[in-house]
């Protein structure tokens, strides 16, 4: 294969510096000043050839073999492709294999890390490319690499533009492994929660009108909850955070820690929550304090002040924080029993965010409360579980996700169960698949069925 090789190479090195004389570099490869154009573009063409061998033939040798050229463009010429650093990664993976010595693979690995350097000073994307260098670190060091590698996706999660939802998972994972090391307290994983999961739901609202992304980025939140799930009972974050609490009650941004993460794993019961709430009020009134003053109201049922904080917090929050202070305020109203003014607050929580199936559970749960009020439907306000399944239908095709789907099943099984008896709507003047209007504060056109 050598031999057969050599000759190959040697007329296409032949072919490849005729051509060459009579080209030029393009100006947009970033060369520095005085490189030898002729033998640059020889370089080139060489890497190019034997990438293209690798990948037809996946023969590892014709990367060790493109080392050579690869590292002359990239130190000189560090503009010309990006694929230029794609590839890279996998040159340099290859000599690391390769590497005899500690010493010599550390020395390729801290190679492969200044190609990455290399990449952001001319293609940016920092955040997605420092995370490209955690997860090489973590596969190439395992254990031995943990401090470094997290310290990686920890710089890449903190900085401004896109980063890929798989890395956030890979963050929480790094954390977590940084924790059990001994090397930081737990807070580290809540902390580091907060700042994962706002990323994703940051990413989810992005790409809310691609379903298929869409639903990519909630399995990668569903990975992220469920790394963070052994760290997230409401008794291990009083634990967690108590203390922090007790030592700085006025700490803005240690409060604003604490009411976040308790509201988003719904610990809102807790004295801390309570507390730590009542001082960020205080200290910082704004739409997003109210929301949690409207919260914290409501775990004491305090349902009117509930109402007041929830209304002003809605006006002036966006994103899920609005979905959110819709959907405790019709928590809240559903507590005062204002049924009418609880469906509207849930359906502004709809309307907030397209994908939560929630809100229209919620409603489902309104109607099928409220038999009394729609007596007149002369099957004994049963017509109500009629439009509670029609919620329930509705709730499924918004959210697929596995808990939304299970629990609306529930639902609908139970509620079907309480449709009038064939006879009993035929004595009403009722046949299936009717269109019928629920009486009282439903009044919503619905379809009859019977059991």
């Amino acid at each position: 294969m050598k031999a057969i090789k050599k000759l190959t190479m040697g007329l296409f090195l032949t072919a490849t510096a005729m051509a060459a004389t009579a080209q030029q570099l393009p100006p947009n490869w970033n060369c520095v000043e005085g490189v030898n154009e002729q033998e640059m573009m020889e370089a080139v063409s060489l890497y190019q050839e034997d990438v293209k061998q690798f990948k037809t033939t996946k023969d590892t040798r014709y990367l060790d073999d493109a080392y050579q050229f690869w590292t002359k463009i990239v130190a000189q010429c560090p503009k010309q492709s990006k694929n230029l650093y794609t590839n890279g990664a996998n040159i340099m993976k290859v000599k690391i294999a390769a590497a005899k010595t500690t010493e010599e693979r550390d020395a390729y690995i801290d190679e492969l890390l200044r190609m990455y350097d290399t990449r952001i000073a001319n293609y940016g994307e920092a955040a997605k490319v420092t995370a490209m260098k955690a997860m090489d670190i973590e596969l190439l060091l395992k254990e031995e690499g943990l401090e470094r590698y997290y310290a990686l996706y920890d710089q890449a999660a903190k900085m401004e533009g896109e980063l890929e939802a798989a890395y956030l998972v890979k963050y929480m994972e790094a954390t977590i492994n940084y924790v059990r090391a001994g090397k930081a307290e737990p807070t580290l994983v809540v902390d580091n929660y907060d700042l994962a999961s706002e990323r994703l739901e940051s990413e989810l609202e992005k790409n809310i009108d691609d379903s298929v992304k869409a639903n990519t980025i909630r399995g990668y939140i569903a990975g992220v909850e469920a790394a963070f799930s052994p760290y997230a009972t409401c008794d291990q974050l009083v634990e967690i955070y108590g203390k922090k609490f007790e030592a700085d009650p006025e700490n803005v941004d240690l409060l604003k820690k604490i009411t976040s993460i308790m509201m988003r794993k719904r610990c809102t019961d807790q004295p801390l929550f309570f507390s730590a709430t009542e001082n960020l009020y205080r200290l910082e009134p704004s739409p997003t304090t109210a929301m949690r003053m409207g919260q914290m109201c409501l775990s004491k049922q305090q349902y009117s002040k509930a109402v007041e904080y929830l209304s002003d917090a809605a006006k002036g929050v966006e994103g899920k924080d609005k979905y959110m202070a819709y959907l405790y305020l019709g928590h809240a109203y559903n507590g005062m029993k204002s049924y009418s003014a609880a469906r509207n607050a849930y359906n502004s929580a709809a309307e907030a965010d397209r994908t939560k199936g929630e809100p229209y559970r919620m409603i489902a749960q309104l109607y099928a409360g409220s038999t009394s009020s729609a007596q007149e439907d002369n099957v004994g306000g049963r017509s109500v579980y009629w439009a509670a399944v029609d919620k329930l239908q509705k709730s499924k095709s918004v959210d697929s996700s596995e808990e939304n789907v299970n629990a609306c099943n529930q639902l609908i099984s139970r509620y079907s169960a309480h449709f009038p008896k064939q006879t009993d709507a035929f004595m009403a003047g009722l046949e299936n698949g009717n269109r019928f209007t629920v009486p009282g504060w439903i009044s919503e056109s619905t379809t009859v069925r019977t059991r």
